[in-house]
């Protein structure tokens, strides 16, 4: 459902300065000036000060996936998708995002679309970056058949990085995706808020621009235990400059693909995703 993977956030100003050919022919020529007018001419280097960074970043990015999985279920029904965000980050460490992306009606009934909106606070302290935050999943005019039950659903969630190491864990403040008595009807088991999801992630970046990543992650769905999984991923990529960056990655759930298929597509299958995104 939501997404995946989110950008990471940088900015740099570079200053740079260049003394100009007939200035320095005439420099050559000419008698060492008095102290008073190198005083007013003073060399660019030293003239120039190191400009401060900035509070604040604001990035944007747009991307081509050949599906849309969340989680190691895809909400594409294994077909293309076409995702983009903005992300705010403050020199507080404080953040603030939102996100998009085509999904299947199959996969989410009616659906079209979904919209994520974020917030928290990732402070850095040495090595360490610690994240606090919000989660909100939106699935526009999206319901339960019959119910009016929305997939909408909110999540908390804390986590620790060090160096290329994070680990994350959420818990759905709502139900999770609608799971309850109403939309489950004589099957039901109560609502599913409490829900609980915890991964590990690697990601470590090589010189060239190459890079690496692994990644195992546990969902499990309050009262509702025959849709837990664990799902893995390996995969590269390859930052292509200008903004460009190319990956590819395989994926796996031990889902049952009984309850993941969707009008004949087990989203829970292996799977390989590869993808390009601009980030701005």
């Amino acid at each position: 459902m939501p997404p995946a993977c989110r950008s990471a956030l940088a900015a740099a100003i570079v200053l740079g300065c260049a003394a100009a050919p007939a200035a320095r022919a005439a420099e050559d020529s000419a008698a060492t000036p008095p102290p008073v007018a190198a005083a007013a001419y003073p060399e660019p280097a030293a003239a120039a000060a190191e400009a401060p960074a900035p509070d604040y970043t604001l990035t944007t990015n747009v991307g081509l996936f050949s599906q849309y999985v969340f989680r190691g279920i895809s909400y594409t029904q294994e077909k293309p998708a076409v995702q983009g965000g903005a992300d705010f980050a403050h020199s507080s460490g404080l953040y603030a995002g939102i996100w998009g992306s085509n999904v299947s009606s199959k996969a989410i009934n009616e659906a079209v679309g979904e919209i994520d909106v974020y917030g928290g606070w990732a402070p850095t302290v040495g090595d360490f970056t610690f994240d606090i935050g919000l989660l909100r999943f939106n699935f526009p005019d999206s319901t339960y058949p019959g119910t009016g039950e929305d997939y909408d659903t909110t999540e908390a969630y804390v986590g620790v990085t060090w160096k290329f190491v994070k680990l994350k864990y959420s818990r759905t403040l709502t139900d999770y995706f609608g799971f309850n008595d109403k939309t489950f009807g004589p099957a039901g088991n109560g609502d599913s808020d409490g829900s609980q999801y915890i991964d590990l992630s690697l990601n470590y970046a090589f010189d060239g621009g190459w890079g690496v990543d692994a990644h195992v992650g546990h969902q499990k769905v309050h009262h509702y235990g025959d849709y837990d999984f664990t799902d893995y991923r390996i995969g590269a990529s390859k930052d292509l400059g200008a903004g460009w960056k190319a990956s590819v990655g395989w994926i796996t759930t031990t889902a049952d693909s009984d309850l993941y298929t969707i009008d004949g597509t087990d989203t829970s299958a292996n799977k390989w995703v590869a993808s390009i995104v601009r980030t701005f």
